[in-house]
């Protein structure tokens, strides 16, 4: 692959949306972000999929909401993959990437077995999180996890908290390409809007047949189109987004919208630390301080170290 080819391709989000099926959609490909996300962490194989699956699904749905500040996914189990959280902040700007990260934690004892990835999470609940920043009350929806897979997890988050009928397939592999392994992520999100959307004026303000009054056929068509989506097409390089997107739903009349750039990105940073740290009493600072005389936190997401002298910390600061 050209070096042009992933700078077009990789590390991106498609919107698009097929005006004679009254669907919308998002398609991504997150390469390089991936392999920045994995490899703050040395995760075994099950966690870095789990992680990166989670990746993709937050990109694809963060994308998809008319973001002001920050998406995130939680996801906590029972299981020895007791979480995994994520974070995705929209762009502050019209020639901006967006940013994302994510980590987990696992218990490296109880991972053995022959259980799924997904089974290795156990009971719990998957939750997305939406804050449009200052002046806002933060929203959260909760669904169990169940179905098998993240992405099902998702598409019944949709249906319960927004009653949108919506659909992701998911690729996600570890390859190598002669410089040691890197990690690789497709997907495609497909929702079905109702027939009042803007989305469906649109399609009539620019002249399109609509969709017949049993749309339910033309998302039962869609969905039977996206199973026929194959690995190598989701995460290879020799097809690109639009393309693949012409190859499945060129009958819909689909059309393409700018695509919106992703890259790996921490927010994380010292003040941070100190306003997070400002809730505590002298003695819990205390109790935090080590033998050296310091204290010290490390980013979870991105594995920044920092170090404080105790003083300086609490409600006491000076």
């Amino acid at each position: 692959m050209s070096i042009a080819s992933k700078v077009a391709w990789d590390d991106s989000i498609l919107p698009f949306q097929l005006d004679k099926a009254d669907i919308k959609g998002r398609m991504a490909r997150l390469d390089g972000t991936l392999d920045q996300i994995l490899g703050q962490h040395n995760y075994p194989i099950e966690v870095a999929a789990m992680v990166a699956e989670a990746a993709m699904l937050t990109a694809l749905i963060g994308q998809n909401i008319a973001l002001r500040w920050k998406l995130s996914l939680q996801i906590r189990g029972d299981g020895p993959i007791r979480l995994i959280a994520t974070d995705y902040y929209a762009p502050q700007g019209e020639d901006e990437p967006a940013q994302i990260r994510a980590y987990a934690s696992y218990d490296a004892d109880r991972l053995m077995g022959a259980k799924t990835p997904f089974e290795k999470i156990g009971k719990g609940m998957f939750a997305v999180l939406i804050d449009q920043g200052s002046g806002t009350a933060p929203y959260q929806g909760i669904t169990p996890l169940a179905g098998g897979s993240l992405a099902n997890c998702a598409e019944a988050y949709f249906a319960q908290s927004e009653q949108l009928p919506t659909r992701f397939s998911l690729s996600i592999a570890q390859t190598d390409e002669g410089n040691g392994p890197r990690w690789r992520g497709g997907g495609i999100m497909l929702q079905h809007m109702p027939k009042a959307s803007p989305h469906a004026a649109d399609a009539f303000e620019n002249h399109i047949d609509p969709a017949p009054e049993d749309s339910g056929e033309n998302w039962n068509r869609a969905m039977i189109l996206l199973d026929t989506v194959e690995t190598t097409e989701m995460i290879g390089p020799h097809v690109s987004p639009d393309q693949l997107l012409h190859r499945l739903f060129h009958e819909e009349s689909p059309r393409v919208y700018d695509a919106q750039m992703v890259r790996f990105g921490c927010t994380c940073g010292e003040e941070k630390v100190r306003q997070a740290m400002s809730i505590y009493s002298a003695k819990d600072i205390a109790h935090m301080t080590t033998e050296q005389g310091t204290v010290t936190a490390d980013c979870q997401f991105c594995g920044a170290h920092y170090v404080f002298a105790p003083e300086t910390l609490g409600k006491d600061a000076q």
